[in-house]
């Protein structure tokens, strides 16, 4: 045989053992070769602990267990010890009377803020807001022992929307006295104007006619319903009333005058 023929039979014998796999030594029972060897064990081995992530899930599982039936728990209901919002609001609102939650004056003015109320009333009137609302209260709610002043000024805010503060009886009895003493200066001074011949009989009727829409204004403000014909005719009688009042004032002024305090007349020349 030739070097020739040797070298390929030795080629052919190589290949052989390649394809058959007899030229690799036999692995041990469980072992592997290569790279992918280290990479079996460690993943075999990680396998058999727990991973970080799996003993987190683990403890997740361990502190979650029986929280759907703990009353408690912010999922399923209040914390103990605090009170539900819902049935704080009922309580609040039994705490209020009933004729005060009844109460259904100054609902046009619903939102508008106490500033807005009160400058309308100044350019207008000797009044304040706080004035005129309490004033109101005290005549819808006098009994016959006489006003509710401590109802009125603890549901103060629920009576009247532009107020925000409660009120003791003792601030209120001062709004009411307040209100009546202006009334009291304002009557007499527009009587003054009246009696005096300072006004003619068409000035004092125009003084009428402004004074009785601001009136009329503000009790279709608390929620009077005004007919037409009856502020038509209201309007008639005061102006037959101040008619009256003029002519006495002249009768008065010419012949004697009456002294307010003792009732004394006095004899002008």
């Amino acid at each position: 045989m030739t070097d020739d023929e040797d070298s390929a039979s030795d080629e052919d014998r190589g290949r052989d053992r390649r394809e058959s796999g007899s030229d690799r030594p036999a692995a041990p029972a469980g072992h592997r070769h290569g790279p992918d060897a280290d990479v079996g064990e460690s993943a075999s081995a990680d396998d058999e602990r727990d991973s970080p992530d799996t003993a987190a899930d683990d403890r997740d599982t361990a502190d979650t267990a029986g929280l759907e039936d703990d009353p408690g728990s912010p999922a399923t209901g209040a914390a103990p010890g605090v009170p539900d919002p819902e049935s704080v609001r009922e309580d609040a609102d039994d705490d209020v009377p009933e004729d005060v939650r009844k109460y259904d004056r100054f609902k046009k003015v619903d939102g508008s803020q106490y500033e807005r109320v009160n400058d309308f009333l100044r350019e207008r009137t000797y009044i304040t807001a706080r004035e005129w609302a309490i004033a109101r209260l005290c005549a819808d709610f006098r009994t016959e022992t006489g006003v509710e002043m401590t109802k009125i000024g603890e549901n103060l805010p629920e009576l009247v929307p532009f107020m925000t503060d409660t009120y003791t009886p003792q601030a209120v009895n001062q709004a009411r006295a307040s209100f009546e003493e202006k009334v009291r200066k304002a009557g007499a001074t527009f009587l003054y104007g009246a009696m005096s011949d300072f006004f003619t009989a068409e000035e004092l009727d125009d003084v009428m006619y402004e004074a009785t829409e601001v009136a009329k204004f503000l009790l279709e403000v608390e929620g009077v319903d005004l007919d037409v014909e009856e502020e038509l005719a209201a309007e008639d009688r005061i102006s037959s009333v101040m008619r009256e009042v003029r002519a006495a004032s002249d009768e008065l002024r010419h012949d004697t005058t009456t002294c307010p305090e003792c009732g004394h007349e006095v004899e002008l020349d």
